[in-house]
């Protein structure tokens, strides 16, 4: 495999502004809300943090879960709410919306058992919220609730996976009845399934399965003017490329591809998480790190081919020490944020690379345009995965 340096390549070597987290504890999410950046952090800590966006000053604090937060990821429209919602998971059991500017919980989900929830999602249109439970004897489950009727979970799905489930993520381009109840999950059995989340018999529900023979950290959509794909990733640093149907297409160790050329050398210690960008049909943001601190940014010309070259757009350098746990890519303001392990949160200047700056007019626009939806729609499915690519925080780390 090989790696090519963008016409485009920039190294950054200086944050806008750096902040230290209040707990002194691994950053593990990031998220966006209106005027703040959000982050919840490994345990001991169980508090959620507002940071303004302009002084990254910490200006309001969440009470988060009994237990770690898990989860932490911004929605809008869940319940029938027109707002964008902060959302919530951790290993009390429980699934949180919240009101930021209460400081309080709107709704809370709770399975009705201790069951350690590790991702969760919401539907396109919030009716729907699912979460993916940690291996609890013999069993782990996937929960289905009507966020209006929270005390009980609608259905509860426990063959689909036989280990913990890591990742769970609802089809949100262009839904239509059918389409928008596909949930994706994925789990350290090796797993990837889709399922019909409006199916109340588990063995009618499972719609596709693949086997990648190894532990499943991350995963998500990849979206596409022609077909959706998903992207997972494993705790060895593996990455792999699946179609709609669930067969493998590409299978890679994402640190293979490097560079060592113009003075100039970069190589990947680990996988960070994948972001889809808004700004091309097809391209996905491959986020990873050097055990030194930096960030880089890597995109495949044809992530369903192992042969097409990897191309390395921007380095961030210098901002932390030791690992980087999360990253939130900000594109309408065109800044990166970073949280490590050194308990820093930084910001960065994250201009657009070029193969990410085409605007074409793709199948889901055209399906949005039939449906008559407004121009705020791709606002809202912006804001709807505002978390990272759709994905649970970056870098897995027991809590």
């Amino acid at each position: 495999m090989s790696l090519l340096e963008s016409p485009s390549f920039e190294t950054i070597s200086s944050a806008i502004k750096t902040t230290t987290h209040p707990d002194g504890s691994y950053v593990l999410a990031l998220t966006s809300l209106g005027n703040y950046y959000v982050s919840s952090a490994s345990a001991p800590s169980n508090a959620i943090h507002l940071f303004d966006k302009s002084s990254l000053k910490c200006v309001q604090t969440l009470k988060g879960h009994q237990n770690a937060t898990t989860v932490l990821r911004t929605v809008r429209g869940i319940g029938g709410s027109d707002r964008h919602t902060l959302l919530s998971a951790g290993k009390d059991g429980c699934v949180i919306t919240w009101d930021e500017r209460s400081g309080a919980p709107t709704t809370q989900m709770t399975s009705g058992r201790s069951r350690t929830i590790l991702s969760c999602d919401t539907s396109h249109d919030g009716l729907t919220v699912a979460a993916g439970t940690g291996l609890q004897k013999e069993d782990a489950f996937i929960l289905y609730w009507d966020p209006r009727k929270p005390n009980v979970p609608l259905r509860v799905h426990g063959s689909t996976h036989s280990d913990d489930i890591t990742a769970v993520h609802f089809l949100k381009n262009c839904p239509s009845p059918t389409s928008g109840q596909i949930l994706l999950s994925a789990s350290t059995d090796g797993l990837v399934s889709t399922s019909n989340s409006a199916e109340d018999d588990e063995d009618e529900a499972v719609l596709n399965v693949g086997s990648w023979g190894c532990s499943i950290s991350q995963a998500g959509w990849i979206r596409d003017s022609s077909a959706n794909r998903v992207w997972a990733a494993s705790d060895m640093e593996t990455f792999s490329c699946w179609s709609n149907e669930l067969d493998m297409l590409q299978n890679c160790d994402i640190r293979h591809p490097s560079v060592h050329s113009n003075g100039r050398t970069w190589v990947t210690d680990y996988m960070i998480t994948c972001h889809n960008t808004k700004r091309s049909d097809s391209n996905l943001a491959v986020f990873v790190g050097s055990n030194e601190g930096d960030v880089a940014l890597l995109s495949s010309s044809n992530v369903t081919d192992s042969s097409a070259p990897w191309t390395i757009n921007s380095v961030w350098a210098k901002g932390h020490t030791g690992v980087v746990r999360s990253v939130f890519w900000d594109e309408n303001h065109e800044v990166l944020v970073t949280g490590g392990e050194d308990s820093k949160i930084s910001t960065w200047r994250c201009p657009i690379p070029s193969q990410f700056s085409g605007f074409g007019k793709s199948a889901q626009d055209e399906c949005e345009s039939a449906m008559d939806m407004d121009s705020t729609i791709l606002k809202r499915e912006r804001d709807d995965e505002m978390d990272i690519s759709e994905s649970e925080p970056g870098k897995k780390v027991k809590r």
